[in-house]
């Protein structure tokens, strides 16, 4: 479904890659800490997922200290890459 179809202009950013270079760690040492693939990381870093599992956020939370609003952020406007 088109943002124009659903009336919804505007898309949901991950941070993962800004917060991971904040914070001078690697995917790597993330797959790690969290025993998330490093190819599911890659979907999400990247802005490929289509749905994130709450688990799987609560994971990320958890071992960059932070909080599921500074991961993902609402692009109010903008069109996602399709």
């Amino acid at each position: 479904m088109s943002s124009d179809d659903d009336g919804v202009h505007g898309h949901i950013e991950c941070r993962l890659g800004a917060l991971l270079a904040e914070r001078d760690m690697t995917m790597t040492e993330l797959s790690r800490r969290t025993g998330i693939t490093m190819a599911n990381l890659s979907i999400l870093k990247n802005n490929h997922a289509k749905a994130v599992r709450m688990h799987t956020l609560v994971l990320i939370c958890e071992a960059l200290k932070v909080t599921p609003g500074e991961i993902l952020v609402l692009k109010p406007g903008a069109q996602a890459d399709q």
